[in-house]
C-alpha cells in the first residue's frame, strides 16, 4: 500500500464500501477522527475523504486506519497522517498551528469556534477563530493543573473549556463551540452549540430540554453549561429535570483556583508567538 502504488490507483480502487452491519464492535463514540487533508489527493483521483470530514475509527492497522465516514456511512482505509484523533469534540491529538488555522477557517465555523491541540508532547495550545485566528498557550503546572492566565488555574482541560465558554475573561471572545461541529453528525460528544447569548439570563426561564438535547437551533445556554450538565446527567445515570435544582457556578468551578496576585511573577509567561493575555491586578 505504498505511495507509488497509490499513484496508479483509480477512485474505484480506493473504495471499499461496507454497510453499518459490517462495522466492528470497536466503533463507539470515543473513536472519532477528523480528516486533515483530502484523500486520495485530488491529483490522483476524486477524494473519498475531504478535509473537515468526521470519521469513526473502526480499527488501527499500523500506517492505515479503517474508518467509517459519519456523513456517507462508507467504510474505507485512510493513512493515519491524513487524519487526527479528536477527544471531547475539541481536543485534537496531532494538529500543527498552520493546520489548526486552516481548519478553523473552513465553512461551518464562526467567531468563537475553537480547538485545543497538542503543540508538543504534554503541552497544549488553544486556537480560537476571531477576526483572525488567535492562539493561546496552555501551561501545564507541575501538579498537572492548567492555566492560560497564571491568575486562574484549572484541574483539567474540560474545566478550562467550560469556564471560557461562559466568559471571555481576557480571551479574544467567548468559546462558542468546538471546531467543525456539523449539525448532521448528531453525535453526543459533538454537541451543537448556541449561536446567541442573552445579556440578562434567568435560569427559571430555561427549558430543561435545552440543557441536554442535541438541537441544531440556537440556545440561550452556553456550550460550557450544556457540557457540564450532560456530563453530570451521564454520571448520575438518569436525566432529572435540571430546572428543579439550584445551579451554582461555584460548584461547577470547584476545580478552578484563583491565584493571589503576589504569586504571579514566579510563573511562566506566554511565548512571543502567542497572544498576550491581559493581567488583572
Amino acid at each position: 500500500m505504498g505511495g507509488t502504488l497509490a499513484s496508479q490507483r483509480t477512485l474505484e480502487d480506493f473504495r471499499q464500501t461496507r454497510t453499518n452491519e459490517d462495522l466492528s464492535p470497536r466503533v463507539n463514540e470515543n473513536d472519532m477522527a477528523l480528516v486533515l487533508d483530502n484523500y486520495p489527493p485530488p491529483d490522483i483521483c476524486e477524494p473519498i475523504f475531504r478535509m473537515g470530514d468526521w470519521l469513526k475509527i473502526v480499527s488501527e492497522e499500523g500506517y492505515w486506519w479503517k474508518v467509517c465516514s459519519v456523513n456517507t456511512k462508507e467504510v474505507n482505509y485512510i493513512p493515519h497522517c491524513h487524519a487526527t484523533k479528536v477527544f471531547h469534540g475539541w481536543l485534537f491529538e496531532t494538529v500543527t498551528r498552520p493546520k489548526a488555522e486552516e481548519l478553523l477557517r473552513l465553512p461551518g465555523n464562526r467567531v468563537g469556534s475553537f480547538l485545543i491541540r497538542e503543540s508538543t508532547k504534554g503541552s497544549y495550545s488553544l486556537s480560537v477563530r476571531h477576526r483572525t485566528i488567535k492562539h493561546y498557550r496552555i501551561v501545564r503546572m507541575p501538579n498537572n493543573w492548567y492555566y492560560i492566565s497564571p491568575r486562574l488555574t484549572f484541574q483539567c482541560l474540560e474545566d478550562l473549556v467550560n469556564y471560557y465558554s461562559d466568559i471571555a475573561d481576557g480571551l479574544c471572545c467567548v468559546l462558542t463551540g468546538p471546531c467543525l461541529i456539523a449539525s448532521e453528525t448528531r453525535l453526543s460528544e459533538l454537541t451543537k452549540t448556541p449561536e446567541g447569548r442573552k445579556l440578562s439570563f434567568d435560569w427559571r426561564a430555561v427549558n430543561s430540554s435545552e440543557l441536554v438535547q442535541q438541537s441544531t437551533s440556537p440556545s440561550a445556554v452556553s456550550y460550557g453549561v450544556q457540557n457540564s450538565v450532560s456530563s453530570y446527567l451521564s454520571l448520575l445515570g438518569q436525566q432529572e429535570k435540571p430546572e428543579k435544582k439550584k445551579f451554582s457556578l461555584k460548584k461547577r468551578w470547584k476545580s478552578v483556583y484563583m491565584m493571589p496576585n503576589h504569586q504571579l511573577d514566579s510563573l511562566a509567561t506566554v511565548e512571543d508567538n502567542y497572544e498576550e493575555f491581559p493581567q488583572k491586578h
